[in-house]
């Protein structure tokens, strides 16, 4: 999770471009709420099949389950209330696990102290990443980085492409949120501040799809390499993120050119501020490097503290006296940062103790549940099991989250700066391309690569053995 940049005017806390126009959708607005409703009912109650035998059902589906879809459905339908909601949803099933079920670590008060004692490195990293990465976005906004691109992009649909392919690029070494939030401060200067939903969602696609095949670009892959999956097995994540990007990065740049162009030229004058760009490179540094330290020579207490929150804070308050922070994002960033944090607690008590038998299927299975379900516990419950091609796995939880916006931290912290990208009906009508690019990818992949599952510790074949891939497709099927 995954992973949260010379003007003195008091700028808003944070740019409201203008919602996108409505348009024909591929399919009816009736359809796809629908759809959507349905697919995020299931998908909450696809893991009951492994649910725990002390959990109580209602027509066979365990009521923490219900509990979280509803809060899902709920965020979808009125997302002009999504923070009352997913923290009223949180209330609700701790207050159902406090007097029926308790927790895996125990039961009532003392259950829930144990689970919170258990989760709150992940929250409070996440915490940190989503609050100093929305100043650290800020700090490349105003950095003027921005406005000399359009000298260096081309001034039609192509350069709404490069600029996704430029995400994808930065978030294979950086934070997923940190590579989310630039570029849509790029595409706020880029596009006059009026960004189409469907090219929002190809930027938080981007972002995932780029930290998917890399150790150091995503949560849940970091979380593979700490256990022992070798970064070759990671990396096998780009043939289908890859693929992926064609597929959702052309339709969406075409839909934001035909809905506001890329600026065509920009004034001759414009100066980059170099010490801000300093000081977004200091704390992109201070977070790549504290993560790399902490997960290869301290794993054994990399997580007992939120080191790499930490260090981005670190770096955020030793250059205030050079450029003053824009603290005024801060109160609607900490409105969408509670909101994610509720929803990953509330995910993190869903009595999901493991997966069903690896396969290709499931592993394709778990992109879509990461839509609507934290990806972390879903990564440890596959490590745990074993049996898995990991470069599946990675595409899958990583990517998957791309499909709704409060699917990944990427979604969220982006949404925070476009709020109407918290429209969940609009987004999956808009972005229609990206679950299309998760299927296609990832059937590419299966096709290129064949499913070879591998023990950890154990290096990739150097090259798939293409004459077998289709057997190796029909094995997996049988």
């Amino acid at each position: 999770m995954q992973a949260t940049i010379g003007v003195t005017k008091k700028r808003p806390a944070a740019p409201r471009p203008a919602a996108a126009p409505s348009e024909k959708p591929v399919f009816g607005a009736r359809a796809a709420r629908v759809a959507t409703l349905l697919s995020l009912a299931l998908l909450c109650a696809g893991p009951a099949w492994a649910a725990t035998p002390h959990t109580r059902e209602l027509a066979g589906i365990p009521v923490d389950f219900i509990l979280f879809a509803a809060t899902l459905v709920g965020v979808a339908l009125f997302h002009r209330h999504t923070l009352g909601i997913a923290v009223g949803g949180l209330l609700v099933i701790t207050a159902y696990k406090l007097g029926f079920t308790g927790f895996r670590e125990g039961p009532g008060a003392t259950g829930l102290v144990a689970h919170l004692g258990h989760e709150w490195v992940i929250l409070a990293n996440l915490f940190c990443l989503l609050m100093g990465f929305a100043l650290l976005s800020r700090h490349f906004e105003k950095s003027r980085v921005p406005l000399v691109l359009p000298r260096f992009l081309p001034d039609d649909w192509k350069g709404g492409f490069v600029l996704l392919v430029m995400i994808f690029v930065l978030s294979s070494f950086l934070d997923n949120i940190a590579a989310a939030l630039i570029g849509g401060a790029m595409a706020h200067q880029l596009f006059r501040a009026k960004v189409h939903i469907g090219y929002l969602a190809a930027i938080v696609a981007a972002s995932n799809a780029g930290g998917s095949g890399s150790v150091v670009g995503d949560t849940t892959t970091t979380m593979m390499w700490i256990d022992g999956v070798h970064p070759l097995q990671v990396l096998e994540a780009y043939i289908a993120s890859g693929v992926a990007m064609l597929i959702f990065g052309i339709p969406a740049s075409i839909q934001q050119h035909r809905y506001s162009p890329i600026l065509k030229n920009t004034r001759s004058d414009v100066r980059v501020d170099s010490i801000r760009v300093g000081i977004v490179a200091l704390i992109l540094v201070a977070a790549v490097v504290t993560n790399v330290v902490m997960n290869v020579v301290y794993p054994d207490i990399a997580g007992v503290f939120p080191f790499i929150g930490l260090a981005v804070w670190l770096s955020i308050f030793v250059t205030v006296p050079v450029r003053r922070p824009d603290w005024e994002v801060l109160p609607d960033t900490f409105k969408g940062t509670i909101f994610l944090l509720s929803l990953v607690t509330a995910a993190s008590m869903m009595p999901v103790e493991k997966l069903p038998d690896a396969s290709w299927h499931v592993a394709m299975g778990l992109g879509f549940v990461s839509a609507v379900f934290d990806n972390i516990p879903l990564t440890a419950l596959a490590l745990k099991q074993g049996g898995y091609d990991w470069g599946y796995i990675a595409y899958a939880v990583g990517f998957g989250g791309s499909m709704i916006w409060f699917g990944s931290s990427a979604g969220v912290a982006l949404s925070n700066m476009y709020p109407e990208g918290k429209n969940a009906i609009a987004w999956v009508r808009s972005g229609w391309h990206v679950a299309a690019a998760y299927v296609i990818g990832f059937f590419v992949m299966l096709a290129v690569q064949g499913w070879y599952p591998q023990p950890k510790h154990e290096t990739p074949r150097a090259t798939p053995k293409a004459e077998l891939s289709t057997a190796a497709i029909s094995r997996a099927a049988t």
